[in-house]
C-alpha cells in the first residue's frame, strides 16, 4: 500500500531522525523514498544576513538561492546517503514555497507519494495555537495519509 513515501526534511536532529525511521520503514515495506527540501524564497527582508543582526550586509538575490541551493544539496545528499546505505530505491527534490506545508503536499501528489512520512516538533498548548506547525498544516490539508515521527 504504501510503496512511494515523501519524506520532507530541514536538517533538525528531529527531521535527522526521522529519515532513519522513514528509511526503514521504506525497507521494510519494499518501496522506495523521496527526500524534500523546501527552500525560503527571497524577501526584501532577507537584505540582511541573520547570522549577524548588528552587522547588516545586503545579501544579492542570487546569492541567497545559491545558498540556499547549496544548504538543500548537502542535507538531502546526507538523506540519499543513508537511504542507500540501507538499499532502499532513493530521490530527492528541492523546492522553493513561501508556505512549506503546501509545497509539501503539492510534491507529495505531483509525484504520487501514497504516504508523507515527516516529523513533528510536537510544540504544545499556546504555542502551537499561535505557531501552528508544518506538520499540523500538511495533517490538516493533505488528502494523501501523514505518518508523524515524533
Amino acid at each position: 500500500m504504501f510503496r512511494h513515501v515523501l519524506v520532507p526534511i530541514d536538517g533538525s536532529d528531529l527531521s535527522k531522525a526521522a529519515v532513519k525511521h522513514a528509511v526503514c520503514f521504506a525497507k521494510d515495506v519494499k518501496g522506495r523514498v523521496t527526500f524534500l527540501y523546501v527552500m525560503k524564497d527571497y524577501h526584501v527582508s532577507a537584505l540582511h544576513s541573520e547570522q549577524d543582526e548588528e552587522n547588516i550586509d545586503p545579501i544579492a538575490p542570487n546569492d541567497f538561492t545559491d545558498a540556499m541551493r547549496t544548504h538543500a544539496d548537502r542535507i538531502l545528499q546526507s538523506a540519499r546517503a543513508e537511504a542507500e546505505a540501507d538499499g532502499v530505491q532513493v530521490d530527492s527534490i528541492a523546492v522553493t514555497h513561501d508556505e512549506p506545508h503546501k509545497a509539501i503536499i503539492e510534491v507529495a501528489l505531483k509525484r504520487n507519494a501514497d504516504v508523507i512520512f515527516m516529523a513533528s516538533h510536537s510544540r504544545r498548548g499556546l504555542a502551537n495555537l499561535l505557531l501552528g506547525s508544518v506538520t499540523q498544516k500538511v495533517l490538516s490539508n493533505s488528502k494523501i495519509p501523514v505518518l508523524v515521527y515524533r
